[in-house]
């Protein structure tokens, strides 16, 4: 008896149907008051696997997972080259970026520049 196993694909992301889904680096991007933290899974990878680059307000995310050879009866871990380019909504100060890694999941600390954060004024009462 012969088993077929095909993985599970519940959407097409965004509307690209030949985009592998292996390649595609997902994200999470949260705002802050004064800044933007965004947050991804790179199982397997170290900090020296991954190149971020930041300019205005477009952060790019690249690296390569390992390929494996040989034969599989189910292949759905990522391998290869992926890139991730982000347009945030406000510039971000490039020289205050931090970038962590812990057990595979990688998180960019973006500061917003100073013209970009919310200003609070103060009310003068006669």
């Amino acid at each position: 008896m012969t088993y077929y196993i095909r993985p599970y694909r519940p959407h097409v992301y965004r509307g690209i149907e030949n985009v592998e889904q292996a390649n595609i680096l997902r994200v999470d991007v949260r705002e802050e008051d004064n800044e933007f933290i965004v947050t991804t899974a790179v199982p397997g990878l170290t900090a020296d696997d991954l190149n971020i680059q930041v300019l205005n307000n477009i952060v790019r995310i690249e690296g390569e997972y390992a390929t494996s050879d040989g034969e599989h009866l189910l292949r759905e871990l990522p391998e290869g080259k992926f890139l991730r380019t982000l347009r945030l909504p406000t510039e971000v100060n490039a020289d205050k970026v931090k970038a962590n890694i812990k057990n595979g999941i990688l998180s960019l600390n973006l500061p917003k520049v100073e013209t970009a954060r919310p200003k609070q004024i103060k009310i003068l009462a006669k």
